[in-house]
């Protein structure tokens, strides 16, 4: 057996699915091994493309997504999902195969050692240089991944290392193997009782669930307070959503930038579960909230939980343990429901998604990102895994897709605000879960970034449909270069056939020109066993008219 047949083992022990790869000759006794093993992997054209697959798996499925590339440039390609997934705290893993380790400095072909780049955007980076500990050092770096915040963690592989014959039976094995993330920790009495009393005074309470609630696996104690206390909850724009039900307590997102309800600035009390300290929650501070407003923090990481400013309460623990903690709590305190600002916060909401339809009806005539949105809503159904993968286009979904509930199989860009992860990201989704349906809705500049690995997904059977709304510009930009600059700065795009394209790349295309057609062809497009590429033109808009 060697190191790389070890690594190959501790992946699979931990329920790795498949490898997202490019091939390079570092990676050769790798590959090696994931044949003898049976370890699947998914090509793709561009490294970029691997690492964003691996990040959207970690954030479908809680666990640990991991892709494969050579070293040099190829280790640098790759880093634009690991600094996504750093963003979001999404838990992936980065092996890259490199020179051999005699050999690290010696001017060989790509001598590079690519852990001093990975460390600042890792939880974990380190060069696997001793064979038999790779068991261990693997585990380290699945710890490392999935413990307090999820993140991205990074092993490169000298090629000498991979292919060392080893004693398996010598090797150090943890007596654990997951790939879960694991979110425990419950908050002290004394903490609980303050958190409670602050409840009991406040009359405009506001819940901000961000990611960690859904990596906790908080979705049923979120329901179960908000509904309790009657408490309006909104998600910050772009966090992975814990809503899979309607819920009248789900006021929408936070943080966008074409607005939402006003609610943030007039709660008089909020409750932080799981989320960051950062632009979309008003760095929760003035002026964005009221000077008198009561801040409580909750998250699972200790290194997270002051982050920026420090709540005036700060509790470490899972999101969903600590929620549960103060439901049983405020129960049992007769803590009064707040059903006058819940109804307050619906007016508000239903006041501002009306202001998003008329933004569309505004527009000039032809079919709109409304109309593109509305008519994918209807195809949706419970398990469908939906990506979206654009700035304009993802505006006019969280406006108006995002309203009652949002799960976790909805995938946006993350926190960084990134576009082009759309193609991998429902490479990913179709690997994951090779019965669901999988629809992917870009904008066309999105699209454009990973357009090769139409080829890829669907010569490895990998079928989705994908939606692109093809404003022929980089529609969110535009909207800010015309209100500061009176002009678009750069950001004007030329026609693209993208129907044409797919079917170069053995796939389906379709071009809609009708708003009429949009669901026919959408309920054709999920029929097919086939990558579908469905170009739609709209006219440019944004929902905040």
């Amino acid at each position: 057996m060697t190191a790389a047949d070890l690594l190959v083992e501790e992946l699979q022990a931990r329920g790795v699915p498949f490898v997202a790869t490019l091939n390079g000759h570092g990676l050769d006794p790798f590959y090696l091994a994931c044949d003898r093993a049976g370890m699947r992997l998914i090509d793709v054209r561009n490294e970029q493309a691997a690492s964003y697959m691996a990040e959207i798996t970690g954030r479908l499925s809680r666990t640990v997504g991991v892709c494969a590339v050579s070293g040099a440039v190829a280790h640098a390609n790759a880093l634009t999902g690991v600094l996504n997934a750093w963003f979001d705290g999404a838990p992936m893993l980065l092996i890259t195969g490199i020179e051999p380790l005699q050999s690290l400095g010696w001017g060989e072909f790509q001598d590079f050692n690519p852990v001093a780049m990975s460390a600042p955007v890792c939880k974990y980076a380190r060069l696997l240089d001793v064979p038999e500990r790779v068991p261990q050092l693997v585990h380290e770096a699945f710890a490392a991944a999935t413990s307090g915040r999820p993140g991205p963690v990074h092993l490169s592989l000298p090629m000498d290392v991979a292919a060392a014959e080893v004693d398996a039976n010598a090797a150090p094995r943890a007596h654990v193997r997951s790939g879960t993330v694991r979110v425990d920790g419950a908050a002290t009495p004394d903490a609980i009782q303050h958190a409670v009393d602050l409840l009991r005074q406040a009359e405009r309470p506001l819940l901000i669930a961000g990611s960690g609630v859904y990596y906790a696996r908080g979705e049923v104690a979120l329901a179960q307070f908000a509904r309790q206390q009657q408490i309006p909850v909104t998600i910050p724009i772009w966090d992975r959503g814990s809503i899979p039900e309607s819920m009248a307590e789900f006021m929408g997102v936070i943080g966008a930038a074409t607005g939402g309800p006003e609610l943030l600035a007039d709660a008089d009390l909020i409750l932080l579960a799981g989320a960051e300290f950062d632009y979309r929650v008003g760095h929760i501070s003035t002026p964005a909230i009221a000077e008198s407003a009561t801040v409580i923090r909750i998250h699972a990481d200790a290194g997270r939980l002051r982050q920026g400013l420090e709540a005036h309460i700060s509790i470490q623990g899972s999101p969903a343990v600590v929620l549960e903690q103060l439901a049983a709590a405020c129960d049992t305190a007769d803590c009064p429901p707040s059903p006058e600002w819940l109804a307050e916060a619906h007016r508000r909401l239903e006041t501002h998604r009306r202001s998003c339809l008329d933004a569309a009806n505004q527009l000039p005539a032809g079919i709109n990102g409304r109309d593109v949105v509305v008519a994918i809503g209807e195809v949706l159904t419970n398990d469908t895994v939906f990506v979206v993968d654009g700035g304009n286009i993802g505006q006019w979904c969280h406006q108006t897709l995002v309203t009652d509930r949002y799960p976790g199989h909805w995938i946006t860009a993350g926190a960084s605000g990134v576009v082009g992860l759309g193609l991998p990201g429902a490479m990913a989704a179709r690997a994951l879960y090779p019965q669901r349906p999988v629809i992917l809705l870009s904008g066309d500049g999105s699209f454009t970034f990973t357009l090769g690995e139409l080829e890829c997904a669907s010569r490895q059977g990998l079928h989705f449909v994908a939606v692109v709304a093809d404003d022929e510009q980089w529609g969110i930009s535009v909207t800010g270069h015309v209100k500061q600059y009176g002009r678009p700065l750069h950001s004007i795009l030329g026609p693209t056939r993208f129907d044409k394209v797919a079917e170069g790349l053995g796939c389906r295309g379709v071009r809609i020109e009708k708003q009429e057609e949009l669901v026919p062809a959408l309920r054709e497009a999920l029929a097919a066993q086939a990558v579908t590429v469905i170009q739609v033109p709209v006219v440019p808009g944004t929902p905040a008219g």
